[in-house]
């Protein structure tokens, strides 16, 4: 039966909001950019903790004990641990490009994690036993991504707004897809029997006060805002909107789609962040239009990472047949 068939019509209109929702985020935390970088990062997730803390309770209570004693096991919270420190490190990073290259540029390179994956299973499969390589359509893929990135590499300097494409910025922002990375291992550990938001709501707190004393030590402003500056009239709306827009609607939305439509689809549809959040950029705050070899790389860059999507959810799609098979 097909997606369109079973799948609730609500669906569709939540898949689309949740991708406008996520894509919305860079534009945002540049309209607050006087506030540096780590500690925005932080208040984001701070404002994100308290409105999953309630949706988190009632999943707490629904469930039985097995749930609450695997949920209090070493390896859990070893990996709840893992988790919230990638998010740490991953929002870290990607907000700190935002201030140091242009939106178009962070949004796409912090976008490029299925390249890194890619990268990391060809790594990996040569050292260790029966560890899958990437298939065809994946280093394909990885190949034409990272040929665009290259591309889009070309308009260093070019003037977007009021930033610039620096290779700094981009290499935050790079950075940030590696971190995130390690986030999404995790949750697909724990998500596996974790209910959403008992997953989310420790992760994002934990990746929330790490980010303070991180703040602490490498942002000299850090005393000039406080830990907890976002209850300040000025900032309150600006991180109410960032920690409910691509927080709640965005992330639990995308999560919430995944019960109901194929994975590929979720994932392809995020691929248009980059074009989304720059129009966002653009037409709501101003934040001007990427130069010519961005034009020309981007698209270059997500047909790539849509390539790799496709490629492992065609090697999913065939393991789960062999599972099948083996198990009749």
């Amino acid at each position: 039966m097909s997606a369109t068939v079973s799948t609730p019509n609500w669906v569709w209109f939540l898949l689309v909001g949740a991708v406008f929702g996520v894509s919305s985020a860079g534009a945002l935390f540049q309209e607050v950019d006087d506030v540096p970088p780590l500690l925005r990062a932080s208040w984001r997730l701070q404002l994100t903790s308290i409105l999953l803390a309630p949706l988190a309770l009632v999943q707490w209570i629904q469930h039985g004990n097995d749930l609450k004693h695997k949920f209090a096991e070493r390896e859990t919270i070893l990996w709840l641990c893992a988790g919230g420190l990638f998010l740490a490190l991953h929002f870290g990073a990607w907000v700190a490009s935002l201030d140091e290259t242009s939106l178009t540029h962070s949004l796409l390179f912090v976008t490029a994690h299925p390249l890194i994956i890619v990268f990391g299973m060809a790594l990996i499969a040569r050292f260790v036993k029966n560890y899958r390589n990437p298939t065809r359509w994946e280093i394909i893929g990885a190949c034409v991504g990272f040929t665009g990135a290259a591309v889009a590499l070309i308009d260093l300097g070019d003037q977007q707004g009021s930033r610039t494409v620096t290779v700094w910025g981009d290499f935050l922002a790079f950075l940030g897809a590696l971190f995130v990375v390690g986030y999404i291992v995790s949750g697909r550990i724990l998500r596996k029997w974790m209910p959403i938001f008992i997953y989310a709501f420790p992760v994002t707190l934990l990746g929330a006060i790490l980010l303070i004393p991180a703040s602490f030590v490498f942002e000299h402003e850090f005393a000039e805002f406080g830990v907890f500056g976002w209850i300040n009239q000025e900032y309150f709306l600006w991180f109410f909107a960032l920690a409910l827009i691509p927080g709640i609607l965005g992330h639990t939305g995308l999560n919430t789609c995944l019960r109901y439509l194929p994975p590929i689809v979720v994932s392809t549809s995020v691929t248009v962040e980059p074009i989304i959040g720059s129009l966002i950029g653009y037409i709501i705050f101003g934040s001007g239009l990427p130069g010519f070899w961005t034009w020309l790389g981007g698209p270059i860059l997500i047909t790539g990472i849509i390539l790799v999507v496709i490629g492992s959810s065609v090697q999913d799609t065939n393991n789960e047949t062999v599972d099948a098979a083996n198990s009749d």
